[in-house]
């Protein structure tokens, strides 16, 4: 599904990401933060798929860096940052952008 974004300008968090082998309890706590940062203010979005190796990309949107600064210091954020990097993930990168412009197509 594709995110219900403002008017630019907004910014994007470009999470890409290689899973590892150990997947315990990754489902779960993913729909945890998924609830958790719909609370976070500033919060606009997010658009996110897997392959079938294991890479992902997760774009999440938001007003300010300042609400991408909060979420990133989240106590429980913080906390699965850490399970991520010791069990769920290869291989992690993230990008931060500022939108300035968007544009699309929708067959009706």
């Amino acid at each position: 599904m594709f995110a219900n974004t403002p008017k630019p300008p907004y910014y994007a968090v470009i999470f890409s990401s290689l899973k590892s082998s150990d997947n315990s309890d990754y489902e779960e706590i993913a729909k945890k933060m998924v609830e958790l940062v719909k609370s976070q203010d500033g919060f606009l979005g997010y658009e996110s798929l897997r392959d079938e190796n294991g890479f992902g990309i997760t774009v999440s949107y938001w007003r300010d860096l300042n609400s991408i600064k909060k979420w990133k210091s989240n106590v429980e954020h913080k906390k699965t940052q850490q399970k991520g990097k010791e069990l769920w993930y290869k291989k992690y990168k993230i990008r931060i952008a500022k939108v300035e412009q968007e544009y699309g197509f929708e067959r009706l």
